[in-house]
């Protein structure tokens, strides 16, 4: 496979040569074959995947509902809260690929509820993916990715599970070099990769970045908090923010108490309007 180099996804295996009467084996390596699968119902999930695809060139297959999910947001979360209070999953059609040829499986999903949409469940249940490396990469609203990679470390206990990637729907722009960056730090494709240094320890917030991140956040209407703590750190083309932050009380329902306690991404490119990039709770 293309500019595939990292060792940790090589498959060894011994080749027997037969010289002169006698056996002599002879370490080789064979790249891995690698399937990316998505589920997606907006385009969102689909266009991560075509890219991934695309840089490594991989075969790419579509999990694909018997009864799509083709209604609106709402439509949709309508439909997915009932299923789960009924306990009743999806259909999905039958796939093309054969599973049991890949030894890499880059699996994509829009994150729903916290974790990977009901047709990636669907599908989990159905195939064992013992043995195979998995790589999960996700789309969503505000986060998810951490979430629904617990979730999958449960579903697939005998796999290993390498680090993902997920991108905000609002974000998508970003997204092309976001993942030639993420198969660079995993070593999936060659080039020049540099690691970004390790957040300091948090500090109080200060006003200037107390605005950062009202800024950032600002518009979302999922979240409603104050920042209470900050990490900050360089990156080549800005500074990325680790907030600390606390919910608040909606004003429209003053008795219902906060969520608690959330991790807030923000990057700030080149003097650019911030950005939040993830939230994890």
């Amino acid at each position: 496979m293309k500019n595939m180099k990292l060792m940790l996804v090589l498959a060894t295996v011994t080749m027997t040569a037969v010289s002169c009467g006698s056996k002599k084996e002879t370490p080789q390596t064979e790249e891995p074959k690698v399937l990316v699968l998505y589920y997606s119902q907006t385009g969102n999930t689909k266009a991560v995947a075509e890219e991934i695809a695309r840089r490594l060139n991989a075969d790419m297959e579509e999990i694909v509902a018997v009864n799509p999910y083709d209604g609106d947001f709402q439509a949709t979360i309508a439909r997915c809260m009932q299923e789960r209070e009924q306990e009743v999953l999806p259909d999905i059609q039958p796939l093309k690929a054969d599973i049991s040829g890949y030894d890499v499986v880059f699996l994509g999903y829009p994150v729903w509820f916290g974790t990977y949409a009901p047709p990636v469940i669907t599908f989990l249940n159905n195939v064992d993916l013992s043995g195979k490396k998995i790589v999960p990469f996700c789309t969503f609203g505000s986060g998810g990715l951490e979430s629904s990679v617990k979730d999958l470390a449960v579903a697939e206990p005998n796999a290993e599970i390498l680090p993902g990637y997920g991108v905000r729907a609002a974000r998508m722009d970003a997204m092309p070099k976001e993942v030639e960056q993420f198969l660079l730090a995993g070593g999936f494709v060659d080039g020049e990769y540099t690691t970004p240094e390790a957040f300091p320890e948090q500090h109080p917030v200060n006003e200037e970045e107390a605005a950062i991140f009202d800024a950032a956040v600002d518009g979302y209407p999922m979240i409603h908090a104050k920042a209470t703590a900050v990490a900050i750190r360089n990156l080549p083309e800005g500074t990325e923010y680790l907030f600390t932050a606390v919910d608040l009380p909606r004003e429209e329902n003053p008795k219902m108490p906060p969520a608690g306690e959330m991790q807030v991404y923000v990057t700030v490119v080149n003097g650019e309007t911030p950005v939040f990039t993830k939230v994890v709770r």
